[in-house]
């Protein structure tokens, strides 16, 4: 709503003069606008980000670890909108203060080769994240073990990380320069032999995809494969799912209601699914 005004700023001020409105916006109140817009935009980004149809449960931590650094950061523009700084940082404390300790965002995060254990802001809680992840590691070796599974191994290619424009993308990437893996411990068994030599490894752009990555080191690290199969399927919101009820409503209508419901559903599945939808629709109608 802020932006709209402001893009029309001009066009409002030439109204106002021309036709002598007894209030108008002043200068101050200008300004005040601009600086609120700015102080919400990484609100927005990250919005429009969780809500995306590639958003997993990976993203919640480092979006909110980005967020609390961008409201944090003191300038000089923060005249007038410091108190709303530091009520929204307040906010976002307050309601993610134990986020980094849920196993459904803290795990994700660590397999996502796109943050790993860069963005975890208290070591307890990234202990507590490592602990849970060998844990899930060790079932699954158990696993294989009886089953007799053999395990490959593979090098690891590096990527370079890409440098973001936006104001909570440079946080993100700022917080990966700051956290480079430290010194790793002795480890002792398969499962931390796996863990650390993946977390000792550069993360890759955060533009990539994660399960491209996991394709071609499955074989390197399949405990932590394992894992990504469970971990990074799940999405952060349920905004996506709910997209499906307005894609049936245009599918199923009024007037096209004779589908089955095993019709309808691929239908479905290829709007979701398909980049060119519409090519392969005659074989699902073939009678």
């Amino acid at each position: 709503m802020l932006q709209s005004i402001l893009e029309q700023k001009r066009a409002l001020s030439v109204y106002a003069a021309d036709h002598n409105l007894p209030a108008t916006v002043t200068a101050n109140q200008w300004t005040l606008m601009e600086r609120t817009a700015e102080v919400l935009a990484p609100f927005e980004e990250l919005t429009r980000d969780v809500s995306k149809e590639t958003a997993t449960a990976a993203d919640v931590i480092p979006a909110i670890t980005a967020l609390r650094r961008v409201l944090s950061r003191e300038q000089t523009t923060d005249q007038g909108v410091r108190t709303m700084k530091s009520t929204l940082l307040e906010a976002v404390e307050t309601c993610f203060a134990e986020v980094e300790k849920v196993p459904v965002y803290s795990i994700a995060t660590l397999v996502d080769p796109r943050y790993k254990d860069r963005y975890f802001t208290k070591s307890d809680n990234l202990s507590l994240a490592k602990e849970s992840l060998i844990q899930e590691m060790m079932k699954i070796e158990e696993s294989r073990a009886a089953n007799k599974e053999p395990e490959a191994a593979e090098p690891v290619s590096k990527a370079p990380r890409q440098e973001a424009r936006s104001s909570l993308g440079s946080a993100l990437d700022e917080i990966l320069e700051e956290c480079q893996s430290g010194a790793q411990s002795v480890s002792k068994t398969s499962a931390d032999v796996q863990m650390q030599i993946y977390l000792s490894e550069q993360t890759i752009p955060r533009k990539n995809n994660p399960l491209d990555f996991w394709k071609t080191h499955a074989t390197q690290f399949p405990s932590l494969a394992a894992i990504v199969t469970k971990s990074l399927c799940a999405p952060c919101t349920s905004v996506d799912s709910e997209r499906l009820f307005s894609v049936m409503s245009n599918i199923l209508d009024e007037k096209r209601n004779q589908f089955s419901p095993e019709k309808l559903e691929m239908l479905i599945f290829l709007k979701k699914t398909k980049k060119n939808k519409t090519k392969n629709i005659h074989f699902i109608l073939k009678p």
